[in-house]
């Protein structure tokens, strides 16, 4: 999935490509980029490797407000959430670097999280997505001085999330969600915003890799999927 053969991705808003990375906004405030897929992902089982940077000069709890990695029914859509459409349908991995709710929350930031949306759900900014948060984990990922990866596992309608931020060169489980179910025909993309306050949000790299699974006659004869969903969705709302 390299950028230089831009004929399989369009950027948008203030994306721009560089030799080393797609920066996605600029260190400047209430800007939004994305790039996006112009191919839409059929396989059953995959994973996506994203090499990612977040930088600037703010100090720290004075930056913003982090990017956010798609693979949605949509593209190219303006919106509220990391700089793509709010109620979008598929699945949504925000790596949140700035705390907008009550600071005396349990939480540090920066904060990566995985929501899926149907469509009729909303990501709430004011609470960073608590609401409809399936999973995540804090994620020291801004001006690093190690190289900060995530990796994203679908297989068997269980989605994993990992990161690599410190330099160890080794997974660290994020979130692990049973019973996801994912339509086929998505596009990828990624996307960022800066308001008030802001980075610079760079992907250097988003690798896609087939899995291969075996699979019992009925896992591969079960029905299409034709909204995303979670099974047992009331155990992930806390």
């Amino acid at each position: 999935l390299g950028f230089s053969s831009s004929s399989q991705w369009d950027l948008m808003g203030t994306a721009m490509v560089t030799p080393d990375h797609v920066r996605l906004t600029p260190d400047l405030q209430s800007r939004q980029g994305a790039v996006w897929s112009r191919i839409p992902l059929f396989l059953q089982d995959w994973e996506l490797k994203v090499h990612f940077k977040i930088h600037g000069l703010g100090k720290k709890n004075l930056n913003g407000d982090g990017l956010a990695i798609w693979l949605t029914k949509d593209r190219m859509q303006n919106g509220p959430v990391f700089g793509n459409m709010n109620q979008f349908i598929g699945l949504g991995i925000f790596v949140d670097t700035y705390l907008n709710a009550d600071k005396s929350h349990d939480r540090t930031f920066p904060y990566i999280s995985v929501m899926l949306g149907n469509g009729t759900l909303s990501y709430d900014h004011d609470y960073d997505g608590r609401p409809t948060e399936l999973g995540g984990c804090m994620a020291m990922v801004r001006n690093a001085i190690y190289d900060t990866f995530l990796l994203v596992r679908y297989s068997k309608k269980r989605l994993t999330l990992m990161v690599d931020v410190d330099g160890k060169q080794e997974w660290k489980d994020c979130a692990d969600i049973k019973g996801l179910r994912m339509p086929t025909g998505y596009f990828f993309g990624a996307s960022s915003a800066t308001g008030d306050l802001s980075d610079n949000h760079d992907i250097i790299s988003m690798k896609l890799y087939q899995l291969t699974v075996e699979k019992t006659p009925e896992e591969e004869e079960e029905e299409e999927v034709t909204i995303p969903s979670v099974d047992n969705v009331e155990q992930f709302q806390g």
